[in-house]
């Protein structure tokens, strides 16, 4: 089954789908490994890994480049960060077109301007609903698999309000979004509200230290939520390990007295599919002929 087709049964289901950070192929081959039916492609992990805050400097080819490498990596639906659609109208056609060749089950835009930032820094700033709406339905008409998901995320909440949101997510639906994200719901209240006003998949965006309250996948479930994302789980977590790593080696010249805490090379690599991949060499090796 087409992965587009299996993330369309997941969101049309009465559960909740629960889709891991990754920045990377290993990262989604790791997810993978443990049990996840999807991952989430950030575009702050995306960002981080070359250097840079989320604030809008990579490029689309620079996005779709790292989740073509996601998506061959694993056989579970990618959900992908698409941020603002990279331009106008034919921009987001070809980032639409360009991300379904990668590979994905699914991307979602948003109507924040260009150059855009992290849903849940201030100061963000909104196009006008009838242009993101252009925007959508450009998204829409540009895709081949009708299956391929088009999330369409909105931060007008922390800018323009709670009633303009609302009105936005009427607009976006009508337009053929396939689910909603409204970025960062402030309460327990505002979620819960959110939830019974929309009648469309929804989309819930787990930020720790953010601004929405952390609320388990269990009461999201609940609430109706189709899908949650955890885009800076592991991102925050790695920034501490390796800073502390690289403190400690830096202090002492070694990280042998770290080594309870790593796994060994060898599970490192398993991580990768290395057993597989041997077992696949060796299925094709020719054997040594005596003469």
């Amino acid at each position: 089954m087409k992965t587009t087709t299996m993330l369309r049964q997941m969101i049309n289901s009465d559960s909740l789908t629960v889709a891991p950070f990754v920045c990377n192929a290993f990262h989604a081959k790791i997810a993978e490994s443990v049990g996840f039916k999807a991952v989430y492609m950030t575009g702050a992990g995306t960002s981080a890994e070359r250097g840079f805050p989320d604030v809008g400097l990579l490029t689309m080819t620079e996005m779709v480049a790292n989740a073509k490498y996601i998506a061959g990596a694993v056989d579970i639906p990618v959900i992908c960060d698409a941020d603002t659609g990279y331009g106008g109208v034919l921009n987001v056609r070809r980032t639409v077109r360009q991300y379904e060749r990668a590979g994905v089950a699914a991307i979602h835009i948003e109507d924040q301007e260009s150059p855009k930032r992290c849903g849940h820094l201030d100061d963000k700033k909104v196009i006008s609903t009838e242009d993101m709406v252009q925007k959508i339905r450009a998204a829409v008409d540009a895709r081949t698999d009708d299956d391929f998901t088009i999330i369409v995320r909105t931060d007008s909440i922390a800018v323009t309000g709670w009633d303009d949101a609302m009105h936005r997510c009427d607009e976006y639906v009508k337009a053929g979004a396939d689910a909603l994200f409204v970025e960062a719901l402030r309460t327990p209240e505002e979620v819960e509200r959110a939830a019974k006003n929309l009648d469309i998949p929804l989309l819930f965006n787990f930020v720790e230290s953010g601004k929405s309250p952390l609320l388990p996948a269990s009461e999201l479930e609940r609430l109706g939520f189709k899908i949650v994302i955890y885009p800076a789980s592991a991102l925050l977590s790695v920034t501490h390990i390796v800073g502390q790593v690289m403190a400690q080696l830096k202090e002492t010249g070694t990280t042998a007295h770290l080594m309870d805490s790593m796994v060994s090379l060898e599970a490192c690599f398993e991580a990768m599919g290395l057993s597989s991949m041997l077992a696949e060499d060796a299925q094709f090796a020719q054997p040594t002929v005596c003469v």
